[in-house]
């Protein structure tokens, strides 16, 4: 079996055995992290951060973390909220005046947050080079007109969630994300995660590695239906070799850059499960969580075609919230147990080839450690 290092406490040490014997199967190198009441109970990691197996994933090894970065956007939008400074009922352009054309002046915050504005896909087609051009990619999304009508339907906003509720941040605040999430999350946190990444964390992170038998031409892409058919989508596809370029870790891209590991996802998203703190520091109320966990939308999903609830900024599993990455990588809350679960890795899998229940396996075994 895989060399497994870190902390575990003894009451969790189904989930030592669960990841242990992710590394020994499938796995090439990641970390795995529980955090309860605030505080971290595991924080494991292991394997490799190459495709060769020669360089060691280590303690303070980073990777790309695609859609679980969207948990962070959210949050640096309920901070927002919290303090004040932003109503989620708004419309955005009371925020964003620009963003009021094509008849959007009655889009609200919360329908970005939800997945519920009607703006699942870019205009385009486009490239992928061009998604690092933030004015030019958020003036278009103003210039666009809506799917459907705002609030009665929702469809996953794969990128375009970033670039809304990361415009409506910088219109608030003056800052780009990226910036108000270092400032005001990580860096209070102590929290080893980035919006992009910038030079001096390179030697640090470990590539994402296609799924078995792929490329890395392998392409991000929305599920199909039952019978087949797949969403048309003016979005660029993002391949593996994109998320690995430097190009990609010099961007801001709010929906799907985001570069950590499990230890500070867990730990940026237990400040939401523990009701606004984690590790003595708090960044919101009790109250400023619950958009985290209330519903704003209940059904199928007209992207991912499967039934959905979505919460402001997070899906919504039974009594917990939070959401995954594409290729595996998966933050989940519980907050009526103050549970987070973070399950962080390189090696993909293609859930459109085969079942991916790694995340889940180290869930389920987090909850065995609660029991």
């Amino acid at each position: 079996m895989t060399d497994v290092k870190g902390l575990c406490r003894p009451r969790f040490s189904a989930v030592r055995e669960a990841f242990g014997a992710l590394l020994a199967k499938d796995d090439v190198g990641a970390s795995v992290a529980v955090h309860l009441g605030g505080e971290p109970v595991v924080d494991l990691w292991g394997g490799y951060a190459d495709a060769d197996r020669s360089v060691p994933w280590d303690r303070d090894t980073l990777t790309a973390v695609n859609s679980t970065t969207k948990n962070m956007t959210a949050l640096c939008a309920l901070i927002l909220a919290d303090r004040g400074r932003l109503d989620l009922s708004a419309p955005i352009a009371a925020y964003w005046p620009e963003f009021a054309a094509a008849g959007k002046e009655n889009v609200l915050v919360r329908h970005a947050l939800s997945h519920t504005a009607g703006l699942p896909d870019l205009a385009g087609p486009i490239a992928v080079e061009e998604l690092y051009d933030w004015e030019g990619v958020t003036a278009g999304l103003a210039a666009q007109a809506t799917e459907w009508e705002p609030g009665t339907a929702a469809g996953y906003h794969a990128l375009t969630f970033g670039f809304l509720v990361g415009e409506i941040v910088r219109r608030v605040t003056g800052r780009g994300i990226g910036e108000f999430f270092a400032e005001e999350v990580a860096q209070p946190l102590r929290a080893d995660f980035h919006f992009g990444l910038s030079e001096e964390h390179d030697h640090r992170v470990a590539p994402l590695i296609p799924p078995p038998s792929l490329t890395d031409a392998y392409a991000s892409s929305a599920p199909p239906a039952a019978d087949g058919t797949r969403r048309e989508s003016t979005s660029p596809a993002v391949r593996v070799r994109d998320a690995n370029s430097l190009a990609w870790r010099r961007a801001r891209l709010p929906a799907v850059n985001g570069f950590g590991n499990a230890r500070s996802v867990a730990l940026v998203h237990s400040v939401l499960a523990n009701h606004g703190s984690a590790g003595g520091v708090r960044l919101l109320s009790p109250r400023g969580c619950e958009p985290a966990w209330q519903e704003e939308f209940r059904g199928n999903d007209r992207v991912l075609r499967t039934p959905m609830a979505w919460t402001a900024g997070f899906g919504k599993f039974g009594n917990s919230f939070g959401w995954g990455g594409w290729g595996g990588s998966l933050v989940v809350s519980d907050p009526d147990s103050h549970l987070t679960v973070a399950y962080v890795m390189n090696q993909m899998v293609d859930r459109g080839r085969e079942e991916d229940n790694r995340g889940m396996e180290i869930l389920l075994a987090a909850y065995d450690g609660l029991r």
